[in-house]
């Protein structure tokens, strides 16, 4: 079939490589427009577009997909199918049906579950064992076309956001080939989703990344590599705001160099070892992992420590929107 790929960020590209060497002909590849980016916040091409350029292939980039324009461009390219892959804009019906077998999405859950913007980051926050990838029939409402296939993929104990979507990205490159074939030769049919177990998954902006140390431990874990790496879980210290990568749970470390006197830490305090910090929550202690201070490099915690010079009873953050203290002082929430 002649296939017009769209999307946008890394994550598509195992799917462009795979139909690449499929037997179908990718004709072309629309993918959003060039972004500023960098310190001199020069346009650059989404990895998508870039690697599309690169292969020689025609690269659609439409400002928005009502544009006028576009669909001629597209229908041009005279498309059997469109699969797509993050591309991040919705589409409108005056598109949907230049393809003759439509537009297949290639989504990172097991639909119905996770209907959205973050499927990957919604399964972490909830702590799912089990999540996968589907290819649906993209219809005017969100993520709810008939499915054609699907994949599943155990979700590992510390498994970032990062980390699953890479692997669904590659897995789910063989459901999308696979399903294109079985259109052509028209071995698959497609099945309407079950109304029962639908979730959604909405976008996770900064603001929703920043940890309430009054939370549980494992909440909190969950949270920091759901985050990870974007948009960036975050707390505060000293009024200023202190990027966090994943931690560990108290019952995987064994706290050294720090006397726990008068019980367990209260939510954000820490404790500070010689080569560990540790901090409280609602249930159960963690230790930082690696941070990042307003106008610093990724280090270590204790490194951190060694600088920021928390006192007895000093806190992180706190609830968010809260304030934190410094050395020897007491968080204001």
């Amino acid at each position: 079939m002649r296939v017009v790929l769209a999307g946008t960020p890394e994550v598509a590209l195992p799917t462009l490589e795979a139909l690449m060497a499929s037997s179908h002909d990718v004709v072309g590849v629309v993918t959003r427009p060039d972004a500023p980016a960098g310190r001199g916040r020069r346009l650059v091409a989404s990895p998508l577009g870039r690697v599309a350029e690169e292969l020689g292939l025609p690269v659609l980039k439409p400002a928005h997909p009502r544009d006028p324009g576009f669909a001629e461009e597209l229908a041009a390219l005279e498309p059997d199918c469109c699969p797509v892959v993050a591309y991040g804009a919705l589409l409108p019906e005056s598109v949907l049906g230049i393809p003759r077998h439509g537009w297949v999405n290639l989504h990172f859950s097991c639909l119905p579950a996770w209907r959205g913007a973050a499927p990957v980051q919604h399964a972490l926050l909830a702590g799912d064992e089990v999540t996968g990838a589907t290819t649906f029939r993209i219809v005017k409402a969100l993520d709810a076309g008939p499915t054609f296939g699907v994949m599943t993929e155990r979700v590992r104990p510390r498994d970032t956001a990062g980390d699953l979507l890479a692997r669904l990205a590659e897995g789910g490159s063989g459901l999308m080939v696979a399903t294109l074939d079985g259109l052509e030769d028209g071995s698959i049919d497609a099945r309407e989703q079950p109304v029962e177990g639908v979730t959604v998954a909405p976008k996770i902006e900064v603001a929703h990344a920043e940890v309430d140390w009054t939370d549980p431990a494992v909440g909190i874990d969950r949270l920091i590599r759901a985050c990870t790496p974007a948009p960036g879980a975050w707390t505060t210290w000293d009024g200023e705001r202190l990027k966090l990568e994943p931690v560990e749970l108290e019952r995987e470390v064994e706290i050294q160099g720090a006397a726990l006197q008068g019980g367990p830490p209260a939510p954000g305090e820490l404790v500070v070892g010689r080569r560990d910090v540790h901090v409280g929550t609602a249930r159960g202690t963690l230790r930082l992992g690696r941070v990042k201070p307003v106008g610093k490099g990724w280090m270590a915690a204790a490194d951190w420590a060694r600088g920021a010079r928390p006192g007895p009873g000093a806190r992180l953050g706190g609830a968010p929107g809260g304030t934190s203290s410094g050395a020897g002082g007491d968080a204001r929430g």
